[in-house]
């Protein structure tokens, strides 16, 4: 817990407490600053916390040493031809150089540990440059009661994210959570993670272990605190402050307390994670909300652009060119009781499952289901522009819903009675009666479902390929044959309607190589910083693997302590 009120002066004021602000705190605190975190939220550790928590690094030290293969050559080349002529060479090539010091900075000296994943392609593995496995790494899991009372500071996991009201789930869960009817093992290992669970819930009043992007905030802010470094929530930015020479010297910040102004001798750092909720940028710069589509985000609610906006209020420069302004999942949406509705993410665990398709309301498939969830939407908006629609439905049968599940509707032995009954999940006992539920064309869905499933009782899929590449291939179920994404449906069937939406923006603050924000002229504005999403994205509005916000946030918050520092 912070020990004092926040301070008049500190060395290094930092705004947001996700990874790239912890890191650059952690950074500036290696070299010799005391730096102060401010969080607008009542909660630290941002997005990051709810996070998939991939960090994806080419030539990470820990992928080179367990003898696998990369170059910055190769990185470069796949990034290159992802970004287009968008790439931006002088943030990129700083990336691929810090990005490994960073990691072995990080893994070596703080509580942050880490390890490589030897198989998980990236997004787009046929293309030159990409690999197979090694440039994603993950957090360790973690023992958040190493926090002592700072875990209930920690965002929680998102509700609808976990089950048994509150534990979540990680990669190595998943797995055996959804193998637990089928396998010994897995239900041995699901029993012993439920335990402990139950566990934490009797003494603890909530989850200690943190998986997945919980991990790595609860990691950095172990650290944190073991160097004394000061993380006060809900104290918001509201104006930076400059000297007569135009430096960045602190800010004036609202507090439960009211406003104070706070110096800064080293200057800030802004990190809060873009503008994903805020609606009027929104609406400015997603090219489908200007034409009327609907939209919905994933980060956190606090996320509203306060400090790209008071970056731009003493002249930094915003860049607005990228192709897709976010990084899109499409999203289905659950009720509230008091009638609104709360997205959630389809992003890995269905679409490229077998016996599951995507269709829009003419009934026609318009994407291959299994391409990462930022080309899926690409594929969506485009649909729903075309077709002039709102929404698309993913369909599943009754064996891939029950043993994958569908969005929220979780895999067996979860119920989906609820989702049933709140209109959520849709069920007809033949096509017709599901497309007469959904408002789809019941012709037109027949013949679409027919063809599919012709073509896929060889395993093919001659109309989008899905299941074609190493990363389709690797979402899919291996005991699925001979294709792990494709598969005949059968009645009866399952819906749930989707709609576009994020995980974060791509869009951000022009920065140097340093770190520096530039001004609309090029020149730099001196004492300004900023890392993560409150940058434009080094992938310039593309997405090349899993973990390509968090492994720049964690690069670019290390580079932003030591310039800092070092002047």
């Amino acid at each position: 817990m912070p020990t004092s009120e926040l301070p008049e002066i500190c060395d290094l004021l930092v705004v947001g407490s996700g990874a790239a602000g912890m890191a650059a705190a952690i950074s500036a605190s290696h070299h010799g600053l005391n730096p102060v975190i401010i969080e607008k939220a009542d909660v630290f550790g941002g997005s990051t916390a709810v996070s998939g928590g991939a960090i994806w690094v080419p030539c990470n030290p820990l992928m080179q040493a367990a003898g696998m293969t990369d170059s910055r050559e190769a990185a470069r080349t796949y990034i290159r031809g992802e970004s287009g002529n968008r790439f931006n060479a002088e943030l990129v090539d700083t990336f691929l150089e810090k990005g490994p010091q960073a990691i072995a900075f990080f893994h070596a000296k703080t509580a942050l540990k880490l390890s490589h994943r030897t198989f998980s392609p990236d997004y787009h593995p046929d293309s030159e440059g990409a690999t197979e496995g090694g440039r994603s790494l993950d957090a360790l899991d973690y023992d958040g009661r190493r926090l002592g009372q700072n875990l209930y500071r920690l965002r929680p996991p998102i509700a609808d994210f976990t089950i048994l009201g509150g534990m979540p789930l990680g990669r190595p869960d998943i797995y055996h959570f959804l193998r637990l009817t089928r396998s010994f093992k897995s239900a041995a290992y699901a029993a012993k993670t439920v335990l402990r669970y139950l566990g934490d819930r009797i003494v603890w009043k909530r989850n200690t272990r943190l998986v997945m992007g919980a991990a790595v905030a609860g990691r950095l802010a172990e650290t944190v605190f073991e160097r004394g470094i000061a993380l006060h929530t809900r104290h918001e930015l509201i104006k930076l402050v400059q000297d007569g020479d135009g430096r960045v010297t602190g800010a004036q910040v609202r507090g439960p307390n009211g406003t104070a102004h706070i110096s800064a001798r080293h200057g800030v750092v802004l990190a809060t994670g873009g503008f994903p909720h805020d609606t009027a940028r929104r609406a400015q710069r997603f090219d489908h909300v200007c034409k009327g589509l609907p939209h919905y985000s994933m980060s956190p609610a606090s996320s509203t652009g306060g400090a790209i906006a008071a970056a731009e209020a003493i002249g930094a420069a915003f860049i607005e060119t990228n192709d897709n302004g976010g990084f899109w999942t499409p999203v289905s949406l659950l009720p509230n009781k008091d009638g609104s509705r709360r997205p959630f993410p389809h992003l890995f665990l269905d679409r490229a499952k077998p016996g599951v398709i995507a269709v829009g309301h003419d009934g026609r498939r318009f994407v291959n289901e299994a391409v990462s969830y930022h080309d899926f939407v690409q594929g969506l908006i485009a649909k729903l522009l075309e077709e002039g629609q709102r929404s698309a439905w993913l369909i599943a049968d009754h064996t891939a819903l029950r043993r994958y599940g569908l969005g929220a509707a979780h895999a067996f032995p979860a119920r989906i009675g609820r989702h049933l009954r709140s209109g959520y999940l849709k069920r007809g006992a033949s096509l017709g009666e599901l497309a007469q539920q959904c408002g789809i064309d019941t012709v037109r869905l027949e013949r679409t479902v027919t063809a599919f499933n012709d073509a896929a009782a060889a395993g093919n899929d001659p109309e989008f390929g899905k299941g074609t590449t190493s990363y389709q291939r690797y979402l899919g179920d291996a005991d699925n044959k001979p294709n792990p994404c494709v598969r005949a449906l059968k009645a009866p069937f399952y819906a749930v309607e989707i709609f576009p939406g994020d995980i974060g923006t791509t869009m951000g603050l022009d920065i140097t190589a340093r770190g520096e924000v530039k001004n609309r002229d090029g020149g730099v504005i001196p004492g300004l910083y900023a890392c993560g999403n409150d940058i434009n994205s080094i992938m310039s509005g593309s997405y090349p693997g899993p973990g390509i916000t968090l492994g720049p946030a964690l690069t670019f918050g290390y580079i932003v302590g030591e310039t800092a520092a070092t002047g």
